[in-house]
């Protein structure tokens, strides 16, 4: 914990608002507003306050992020209010300030339209899940689809129901019942209601949210929530870490929030579509030379909702020279390559983790010089399936993988006891 926070910044206020404006704000944030030289804000946002607030209105530029900085330092010295719909720092500008001025704005939030929507469907906010389709893509939903789960989803406008409706129906989970919610606090406040399999409403308000209770259809495959999905979730020309394999990959890969993978020799993009899926804020680069399966792997991704993997053409390791630098590093391809496993070990700080797999001889000698030199663990995995044999059942073994998983240790401490003091 730091014991000395940075200070709010002095000059810059942040005024959540919601779709009833003016009048659903406190005395607090009103007066904020009305003494505020410059108010900044979307136009529907700026469009809600009353002649009283006599600061100069500022529209923020498409696209955002970039404009901010030149922004504030334009309006510099001068007491400036941020406008932002509902809590600032809930998929909100609140976050942005902060990172630009290094230092957190003041902050006056009003309720978000997640809290509103939760209270009028009944529904623990901290049981529902969120998914924002604003500025994002609407993929990512697919990831957080699992029956009987409540899903609300922010829209990027009033034809996101619509798309929404169409992903459930690709996905397997037509029969959700969807419910959209639009103007969330305001007098115009409407609620619609349907299935994803139906649903062939009118696109309705842009200012809107959409409540999903997930329902897998009948047949559909099911997907789970661990490493391991079913080899019949990804297209592929048959070069995919299998099922079993790939479990036990993901487990000595460790993935934690926030942390970034290289996945190199994507083939399917298996590894690297399921180490996303762990968690939200994971990132991955997959590293693939043939550009029929650098484009399959796109489409997996986009499919199991982690549309932010992103794949780079090219062989290894030169690919690797400009993608920042990694947590874990999965070799599923090209082990031999001149220079590979150096550049690989090279990018991991201490701490980094690296796995390779193989099936051939020639890698598997290559993985046990670097054991021998790094330790870790060295282990081959076996994978048989039962198959019919005439009238009986026998097993079919799959080819070994042999795997090779390692934790980059520091360099050894120095010992400076003298030898009459060991």
């Amino acid at each position: 914990m730091n014991p000395h926070p940075p200070s709010p910044h002095p000059d810059v206020t942040v005024v959540g608002i919601g779709a009833d404006g003016w009048d659903g704000l406190g005395e607090a944030a009103q007066r904020v507003l009305r003494e505020a030289e410059a108010v900044v804000g979307g136009p529907r946002q700026l469009a809600l306050l009353p002649g009283a607030c006599r600061g100069e209105r500022v529209a923020w530029p498409s696209p955002l992020r970039p404009a901010v900085p030149a922004l504030m330092a334009a309006h510099a010295g001068r007491r400036i209010a941020v406008l932002a719909s509902g809590d600032p720092m809930f998929y909100g500008i609140g976050r942005t300030l902060t990172e630009v001025l290094g230092a957190p704005p003041r902050i006056l939030p009003h309720p978000s339209s997640v809290a509103y929507a939760c209270a009028r469907l009944g529904w623990a906010v901290e049981e529902t899940e969120v998914v924002t389709a604003v500025g994002r893509p609407l993929a990512r939903v697919a990831a957080a689809l699992h029956h009987g789960r409540r899903l609300l989803v922010l829209s990027a406008g009033a034809g996101t129901p619509a798309e929404l409706a169409a992903l459930l129906r690709d996905r397997g989970f037509g029969p959700s019942r969807m419910r959209v919610l639009e103007q969330l606090g305001s007098e115009e406040e409407h609620q619609r209601d349907g299935t994803a399999d139906t649903w062939d409403l009118p696109a309705g308000d842009p200012l809107n949210l959409v409540a999903v209770e997930c329902l897998r259809a009948p047949g559909a495959l099911r997907l789970g929530a661990v490493p391991g999905l079913p080899d019949e979730a990804y297209e592929h020309d048959g070069q995919l870490t299998k099922r079993h394999i790939r479990a036990a990959t993901l487990g000595a890969l460790a993935p934690a929030p926030g942390e970034l993978l290289w996945d190199i020799g994507g083939g399917s993009g298996s590894i690297a579509v399921e180490w996303m899926r762990t968690h939200p804020s994971c990132r991955a680069f997959t590293v693939e030379r043939d550009p029929a399966r650098a484009e399959r792997i796109r489409r997996n991704a986009d499919r199991l909702g982690v549309p932010g993997v992103t794949v780079v053409g090219g062989a290894a390791p030169g690919a690797l020279a400009q993608l920042p630098s990694p947590d874990a590093v999965f070799i599923g391809g090209g082990l031999t390559a001149p220079g590979l496993l150096d550049a690989c070990w090279d990018a991991l700080a201490v701490g980094g983790r690296l796995v390779a797999n193989t099936v051939t001889l020639e890698s598997e000698a290559l993985l046990a010089q670097w054991y021998r030199r790094h330790g870790g663990e060295l282990v081959r995995l076996a994978v048989a399936h039962a198959v019919p044999v005439g009238t009986f059942t026998g097993w079919r073994q799959a080819m070994p993988v042999t795997q090779w998983a390692v934790v980059k240790a520091g360099p050894a401490p120095l010992n400076t006891l003298s030898g009459d003091d060991r």
